[in-house]
């Protein structure tokens, strides 16, 4: 039998090896840029869960958004995952019947700071109250800026908290930081009275001094204005009323820019400077403090704190009290050796 010869050519396939991604690198600092992981490892009720996707917006543009847990995963799995991708943070949202906490922890050796949260307000309730909501959409491209308020003690779990917030965002240079990367703000305020820590998220936004509400949404959105019931167009310029004139410049902070930014504020221009809430928000208190992930020796506890006050309280009662037992007791004696003295003056 004839056999039959194939006559196409056999083509080899080439193809391109991936080429790993370089480690993102803080110009600043020269470290790792820092990353995080947003997660629970338990189920969640429904306002909780939205929190935590709330937490996760506000750590982009470096954390896992679309991050997905399972039941049977434990923090090794969590933890397995990160070296490779190169996260540096966890924060962990648990919930019990009685508190809600938040656990932010430094991997992979810690520490961990436990927070408990009194109070919360999601990013869609914070929006329904405001009467313009402001959420653009390149808002979370960059990170956020922190400002640390209060934070000043020379207490050992409070330096810990403000290292570990400074460095769970990347750190910026002023002298080479670009104005529209700054477009979001933290702000973590302490109240050494309370002893809580109040967390607000704001977005930042830049309005020319001195220019009208209408001349700014025309150069900035480019769109003909409606001038059929105007006479002149001057009449666009200066007519007063609809919010034309510029929102309280006067009381809000003003800034001199060194470069353009956007199509309204120019540079060597005065600006003023605006933050609108965003969210979420949360009122909370440092509680514990772990020298591990999650383990280890506890550095700083406020439930044995409160402990050891009541017990130095209740032994500063006994001992007044066995005070006054001894008192009580010696001035018995007392009327006892008087009475006998007594008795010995009648029978002489």
């Amino acid at each position: 039998m004839g056999r039959f010869k194939n006559n196409k050519k056999s083509r080899v396939i080439v193809r391109p090896i991936p080429k790993k991604n370089q480690e993102d690198v803080s110009h600043v600092t020269g470290d790792k840029i820092p990353k995080s992981f947003v997660f629970s490892r338990m189920k969640l009720p429904g306002p909780v869960k939205q929190l935590q996707m709330d937490l996760r917006k506000l750590m982009l543009p470096y954390t896992a958004l679309s991050l997905k847990e399972k039941k049977r995963n434990t923090l090794r799995d969590f933890l397995n995952v990160s070296g490779p991708m190169g996260v540096t943070h966890f924060l962990m949202l648990s919930k019990t019947a009685s508190s809600l906490s938040l656990r932010v922890a430094r991997t992979p050796q810690g520490p961990t700071l436990t927070f408990k949260i009194h109070q919360y307000s999601l990013a869609s309730d914070i929006a329904q109250s405001q009467l313009r909501p402001r959420c653009p959409q390149d808002l979370f491209k960059s990170p956020p800026l922190i400002v640390l308020s209060g934070f000043g003690s020379q207490e050992l779990h409070l330096k810990l908290a403000t290292i570990m917030f400074q460095n769970i965002f990347p750190a910026i240079d002023i002298n080479t930081v670009k104005l529209s990367t700054c477009q979001r703000l933290v702000l973590l305020n302490y109240n050494k009275d309370t002893k809580l820590i109040d967390f607000r998220h704001y977005s930042i936004r830049l309005q020319p001094v001195g220019v009208s509400r209408r001349i700014r949404k025309f150069v900035q959105n480019h769109q003909v204005p409606d001038l059929r019931n105007l006479q002149d167009v001057s009449d666009f310029v200066t007519k007063a009323g609809y919010g034309s004139e510029s929102e309280g410049d006067e009381e809000a902070a003003t800034v001199t820019l060194s470069s353009d930014l956007g199509r309204v504020n120019k540079g060597s221009t005065k600006s003023a400077v605006k933050l609108q809430e965003i969210g979420p928000r949360m009122t909370m208190q440092l509680v514990k403090v772990e020298e591990g992930l999650c383990t280890g020796g506890i550095i700083f506890s406020e439930y044995e704190n409160v402990d050891g006050k009541k017990e130095k309280l209740k032994k500063k009662q006994d001992e007044e009290s066995d005070e006054e037992e001894d008192s009580e007791e010696e001035g018995e004696e007392g009327s006892e050796e008087d009475g006998e003295d007594m008795d010995e003056d009648f029978e002489d």
